[in-house]
């Protein structure tokens, strides 16, 4: 069902701080970046190999980066993997029982169609499911 490590989310207080640590000392290029009005975040794309480093940062302070940001203090957010069909592993979570935070796909950064589990589902860790066309 999982194809890969679509990409790596960071919570971020500073976007431009955040980008000039890696770009500047990691050497890595931004590929754009882009406002995700739905999740009141800024998002920048930096690819790394096959995947990409998603640097957040909330454009809200009653946003869910903010809210994250407030209780954990920066750093990973979430980890998303790339599928084929989120329609599909959304059925196969549900069967399996694992809990949801996202019964429906929403549209994402980028196009993608993405789904969040719920990190008392998957040991702690915000996952997200992302199908890209």
């Amino acid at each position: 069902m999982v194809k890969s490590v679509d990409h790596i989310g960071i919570a971020v207080a500073d976007l431009e701080e955040a980008l000039k640590l890696y770009t500047e000392t990691f050497g890595l290029e931004l590929q754009g970046t882009e406002v995700v009005e739905e999740q009141k975040v800024k998002v920048a794309f930096l690819p790394i190999g096959d995947t990409e480093i998603e640097l957040l940062e909330s454009t809200d302070p009653e946003g869910p980066i903010a809210k994250f940001i407030e209780k954990r203090g920066q750093g990973i957010q979430h980890i998303a993997l790339r599928v084929d069909d989120i329609d599909a592993a959304l059925d196969k979570m549900r069967a399996e029982g694992i809990r949801l935070i996202d019964e429906k796909p929403r549209y994402g950064a980028g196009g993608a169609r993405i789904a969040f589990l719920h990190p008392k589902a998957t040991g702690g860790v915000l996952i997200e499911l992302c199908e890209r066309k």
